[in-house]
């Protein structure tokens, strides 16, 4: 059975083994994972037994506009409705807040439209990253 926590505590391995296994490059700094998890606003996490499975963090200006950062699942349990699940908990606890946003990777643009989301016509995302994922 899969469990839901609202938690900010990892350990570095348990990040390392989740964000590698969706191949992000992020997972390839496990410490800053873990400090990063210690300051966003909003961490919800699932956990089958004491193996984290997959999370969805939020940061927000407390009153208005609220950005989704990341949302993993582990490849070995999608179709489970885990992230629908990690993302309807943070759709109801920014239920107030005038703007919700997220920037989805192509591949995942149809996940987020079921879960609500629609793509701006009028803005698009831009970064300078380290990152290649």
């Amino acid at each position: 059975m899969i469990e839901y926590k609202d938690i900010h505590e990892f350990s570095s391995e348990e990040l390392e083994r989740l964000f590698l296994a969706v191949e992000w490059s992020s997972g390839h700094y496990p410490d800053k994972l873990k400090t990063a998890m210690e300051n966003f606003s909003t961490v919800y996490s699932a956990w089958d037994g004491d193996k984290l499975i997959g999370m969805i963090c939020a940061m927000d200006d407390g009153v208005m506009t609220a950005y989704v950062h990341y949302l993993l699942v582990d490849p070995d349990y999608h179709g489970q409705t885990i992230g629908r699940t990690l993302v309807g908990m943070v759709k109801e606890k920014y239920a107030d807040y005038l703007r919700l946003i997220v920037i989805a990777y192509n591949d995942e643009m149809k996940f987020y439209e079921n879960c609500g989301f629609v793509k701006s016509d009028v803005s698009s995302p831009m970064f300078i990253t380290s990152l290649w994922t």
